[in-house]
């Protein structure tokens, strides 16, 4: 399975739930990319094409350099397509958290105050990102030849209410 849309859509939190439930090893895509210094890792391809040649699993994220790979492989994908100012509020207030709380995300990185203002910050980045994912998904879920199970989510209710009865 693989879970898709916005920074901040909540993906992470979704994917978790769905993997822990499924009893499925749980791959985020952000742990894979970033190492140390948010240097991007050089076997970040080659780490995601080894997890998911695993039999079963749930995936979250969106980065280009993987995602033929992981649509081809999913027989789900989930698309978290929540409205732009839900996804920036719960983008600024998780990102106020990190900042405060300090908290380490992925290989020693943490969020830091100074990179606020920068492109690729989250908030921004899901700014300009979220019309382009909803054109994308939207017309991938809109395909009729796409093999995959397609599910659209539009609201944290529909987000916290699926599945109601999972099955691997």
């Amino acid at each position: 399975m693989l879970v898709v849309g916005a920074s901040g859509s909540g993906k992470s939190t979704l994917a978790r739930r769905v993997a822990d439930t499924l009893s499925v090893p749980y791959i985020e895509l952000d742990e894979l990319h970033h190492g140390p210094g948010w240097v991007p890792r050089p076997t970040f391809v080659a780490d995601v094409d080894a997890a998911t040649a695993a039999p079963a699993w749930v995936v979250d994220g969106n980065y280009s350099a993987v995602r033929d790979l992981v649509w081809a492989r999913a027989d789900t994908v989930v698309w978290l397509d929540l409205p732009r100012w839900l996804i920036e509020w719960q983008l600024v207030r998780r990102t106020a958290e990190r900042l405060l709380l300090r908290r380490e995300l992925w290989n020693g990185n943490r969020e830091r105050w100074r990179d606020l203002p920068r492109a690729d910050h989250p908030i921004r980045w899901s700014w300009r990102k979220h019309p382009i994912y909803r054109q994308r998904y939207g017309a991938r879920f809109a395909d009729p030849t796409t093999s995959q199970t397609c599910i659209r989510l539009r609201s944290r209710r529909e987000a916290r209410g699926w599945p109601a009865h999972p099955s691997p």
